[in-house]
């Protein structure tokens, strides 16, 4: 048997997925964000290059991430399968930290890449473009409240974590050759495209805290209320959390109870490991 044949693989440190959520969530947040600042900014776009962008970040950045960290890029996914022990409570804190830097980083790049366009639009950084960076009830111009935003985050996450774990769970006939990630993606697209106007789909606190507190920190004053003076910025964070336990509820109670056990891993035919994000 020669060394190469008779190595483990290597299991991935704390530090190691710790670094993977980072980049994952840096490169959903570049797309993201970068798309709605270049539709809000320089009219270049609309809802639909936006939905599509924020579906390809997230297929992006599950592709750097899956392998060593399994690619959650949203707290609401860390605390959904932790509550069901499908993830280990110790290492939530962490990867939900890992998350918010890997978007506020991210955010402050697009800040800065657009800062001359954002100035020329928004003088004032103002609820005019706050919208580039996160999420506000109705979009900022339609009629909908805090609580209207709130019970769509809850919808929406629960979606987003129902339909994941359709996709991930091994017992359910997942999709083959590592197309996982791109179907989240389209997931991804599908509700920015059915349920984007009472609050933005923001579905993932990360995404929204972290560009909330750049965009705060460069100039932004009103970055944590909303276009009624309201306190706003924790409906994009307790509602997806709320939604994604939800979420995966459900689908253990209506889809995963009535799968067949997992069969025993052969050595010739190892599964793939699962993806989980958002």
């Amino acid at each position: 048997m020669t060394e190469r044949t008779a190595q483990r693989p290597r299991i991935p440190s704390l530090a190691g997925e710790l670094a993977a959520e980072f980049a994952g969530t840096l490169i959903l947040i570049l797309f993201g964000v970068g798309v709605v600042a270049q539709v809000a900014a320089a009219g270049i776009g609309d809802h639909d290059s936006i939905a599509w962008a924020w579906g390809l970040g997230v297929t992006l950045g599950v592709y750097v991430a899956a392998r060593i960290s399994g690619a959650h890029l949203n707290p609401a996914v860390t605390i959904g399968l932790a509550a069901f022990k499908e993830f280990a409570w110790r290492k939530t804190a962490p990867y939900i930290a890992a998350q918010t830097a890997g978007a506020f980083i991210a955010a402050l790049l697009v800040r800065w890449n657009y800062s001359e366009v954002l100035a020329k639009v928004d003088p004032g950084h103002t609820i005019k473009t706050q919208g580039v960076f996160s999420t506000l009830p109705g979009n900022g111009t339609l009629p909908v409240g805090t609580w209207g935003a709130f019970r769509d985050q809850v919808i929406g996450t629960a979606i987003l974590l129902f339909v994941i774990k359709a996709l991930t769970d091994i017992r359910n006939s997942p999709p083959l050759a590592n197309l996982a990630p791109f179907l989240i993606g389209l997931l991804v697209v599908a509700i920015g495209m059915a349920f984007g106007t009472d609050a933005g789909y923001a579905i993932n606190p990360a995404r929204d805290y972290g560009p909330r507190l750049a965009s705060f920190l460069t100039g932004y004053g009103g970055a944590w209320r909303d276009q009624y003076g309201d306190l706003y910025f924790w409906v994009p964070i307790v509602g997806p959390l709320i939604g994604g336990v939800l979420g995966v509820g459900l689908y253990k109670a209506l889809i995963g109870r009535f799968l067949p056990p997992e069969e025993p891993a052969q050595d010739i035919a190892k599964p793939e490991p699962q993806y989980e994000t958002a």
